[in-house]
């Protein structure tokens, strides 16, 4: 018994250790951007678009750029991601081959480098279109979104108790209605992580808009045309040796930082009303 309590004290510190450097990680990286970008913070930065350097520009144009690619590549990939998972979960638990094929298609596209996505995306939109655009940047967003949502709504589904679903076969309710009003509602929760998850990774893609909307130094919310965004910015200011372009760097990973974490914070309390 005391080699046990030992044991289970030794596994307890190095749980709480972990999770000490884990925090303070967290803390530090947020600690940097602040003292780093919260500087460049105006009204000036989030409202003039970018220029040349000591002319006075701004992010505005990168910020809108971003969440247009960003807002049409998530109407795109959660209606993927969440019938894909669906499906999973609900029709493909027994020996399915299908269903086999989808999962590990989705596991391989989860962990493919983005890069990759970027250069697919090219080959499919960009070169038979003649030209880089704003929907060609959304699709290759949606391509990397859709594997996360399909995981986390699979796992998330599974996790539903079978009772449940024979409650709502019981009571006379289509399978259709039991999966969308019982099961989904009892999940939505990590659905909805998932859907977080999923935004946190491509708010902050370079590779696949380097190949698909390019960039723009003017302001432009026409998706049939090369579009700005914060990463880009972020890719071709942080290098740059003007330190105003540097500061604006700091200024746009701050932005999209805090952007992410006040969208889960208002799509959490919107989900426990």
């Amino acid at each position: 018994m005391n080699r046990r309590r030992h044991m289970d004290r030794l596994a307890t510190w190095m749980s709480v250790v972990a999770g000490a450097v884990l925090v303070v990680v967290l803390l530090s990286i947020l600690w940097t951007l602040l003292s780093r970008g919260l500087v460049g913070i105006s009204w000036a930065t989030l409202t003039h678009g970018m220029g040349p350097p000591g002319s006075g520009g701004g992010l505005g144009n990168a910020i809108l750029g971003s969440i247009i690619q960003t807002s049409v590549a998530l109407l795109i990939a959660v209606p993927l991601g969440l019938s894909c998972g669906i499906y999973l979960a609900e029709y493909g638990r027994k020996t399915n081959y299908f269903a086999d094929v989808v999962r590990f298609v989705s596991d391989v596209l989860m962990s493919a480098p983005s890069i990759l996505i970027g250069l697919f995306v090219y080959q499919l939109v960009v070169v038979p279109w003649g030209h880089f655009s704003g929907w060609a940047g959304s699709v290759a967003l949606a391509v990397l979104a859709v594997p996360v949502i399909v995981r986390t709504t699979e796992d998330m589904l599974r996790l539903v108790p079978t009772a449940m679903r024979e409650a709502g076969a019981a009571l006379g309710a289509p399978r259709w209605r039991v999966i969308l009003s019982l099961c989904l509602r009892s999940a939505r929760q990590g659905v909805l992580t998932g859907i977080l998850l999923a935004l946190a990774r491509v708010g902050g893609e370079t590779a696949p808009l380097l190949f698909t909307s390019l960039g723009n130094q003017t302001w432009s919310s026409n998706l049939n045309k090369p579009m700005a965004s914060l990463p880009i910015a972020i890719y071709q200011y942080a290098g740059a040796s003007y330190d105003d372009w540097v500061q604006l760097a700091w200024t746009g990973a701050l932005l999209i930082t805090f952007g992410v974490l006040l969208i889960n914070i208002a799509v959490r309390l919107s989900a426990r009303r």
